[in-house]
């Protein structure tokens, strides 16, 4: 018997000028390509979960953290009440949390507080729930636990030791290159013929609470502020309209809640601030040198520096650091025009969080 074996109909390729062959390696790669966009769609990628569920792996890293949760509430811990519970809200967690890679992820909004936590921190911690109830939790990881390990931090001997808010995992050292803010810095050394001038002009007034100057001290220490605690010192600002717009073109100045400030600050001959720790590593201070005797000296983080006339130095205060002027009376005060800046390490989302806890109206 003769069997007639008739492969299955091709595409007319021919018509197209493709040889049949070709044509079939075409087709299976098409499908091949089709089949892997399908189960690229169909399957969850590596390390994520679907919205509102837990892998297993993160489940047992909440359990070990918060004890046992059921529905919306979770427990203090395996050894407490059953009745003794802390509401949270539904979310997703991922296993890299602990890694430090989770702080975009939305995070427990009731989290048991530290009970040897100040009154301060716990209205702070207050103002982040509600800015977390208005807006949103994502964003929020680092600052959530900055606010839970402030009361370690406190009781920790270390060079770097803000004493109202450290942000952890941000990388700081005391000096920070131009680059970190080359913008504002251009901004500012080139308006510093301005800027000396208007203080020249406020200075020649005389130094006076009554005429808008504070932190009086016995060596010529005195700050004019342009802005204290974010709130803008309206009567300077209309001394200094040059220096006051040149604050408005910056794009990091912090402006908006009470960790910012900007103002002349004068040191006398003879005088030394030292051993102290500003409140926040957020925060960069930007020094625009005015007038610097050559004995002067700043030392942040056991590093000397030097200012420069008409030169910015970008400084982390919330090392530890000390101010001199060693220099004769003839050689007048040290001045320099002072203006906090954003770190550029924190993020956009922390930036509006931070604005509204440590907003000036609460």
């Amino acid at each position: 018997m003769h069997w007639s074996v008739n492969p299955l109909p091709l595409p007319p390729y021919a018509e197209l000028g493709v040889h049949p062959l070709n044509g079939l390696l075409w087709t299976l790669l098409l499908l091949f390509l089709w089949y892997c966009y399908r189960m690229g769609s169909d399957l969850p990628s590596p390390g994520r979960t679907h919205p509102g569920k837990l892998k297993s792996g993160s489940r047992r890293t909440m359990l070990s953290r918060a004890g046992s949760c059921v529905g919306t509430e979770c427990g203090a811990g395996s050894n407490s009440r059953s009745d003794q519970v802390t509401p949270c809200i539904p979310m997703e967690m991922g296993e890299d949390e602990d890694q430090g890679r989770g702080y975009l992820a939305p995070v427990l909004s009731h989290a048991l507080f530290p009970a040897q936590a100040s009154a301060a921190d716990r209205k702070l911690y207050a103002a982040l729930q509600e800015y977390a109830k208005r807006y949103s939790w994502v964003g929020m990881g680092r600052i959530h636990k900055g606010l839970r390990e402030q009361i370690r931090l406190i009781d920790r001997s270390t060079i770097q030791k803000p004493h109202l808010f450290f942000l952890p995992d941000v990388p700081s050292v005391p000096f920070f290159p131009r680059d970190a803010h080359r913008h504002d810095i251009e901004v500012l050394e080139a308006n510093y013929p301005v800027i000396l001038a208007e203080f020249q002009a406020v200075y020649q007034r005389g130094v006076d609470s009554k005429l808008g100057w504070t932190s009086l001290g016995p060596k010529g220490q005195a700050v004019f502020p342009l802005y204290s605690a974010g709130v803008c010192v309206t009567g300077n600002c209309r001394s200094c309209p040059c220096t006051y717009r040149t604050l408005l073109s910056l794009r990091t100045f912090i402006s908006s809640n009470s960790l910012g400030a900007a103002g002349f600050l004068l040191l006398g001959p003879g005088a030394t601030l030292g051993g102290s720790y500003g409140p926040t590593n957020t925060r960069l201070r930007c020094h625009l040198g005015l007038q610097t005797p050559p004995l002067c000296e700043l030392v942040v983080g056991g590093e000397p520096q030097r200012w420069s006339e008409g030169h910015c130095l970008l400084v982390d205060d919330s090392f530890l650091h000390t101010i001199s002027h060693k220099g004769p009376p003839e050689d007048g005060p040290r001045v320099i025009f002072s203006v906090d800046l954003w770190h550029p390490n924190v993020a956009a989302a922390e930036r509006q969080a931070l604005d509204f806890i440590f907003s000036p109206d609460l």
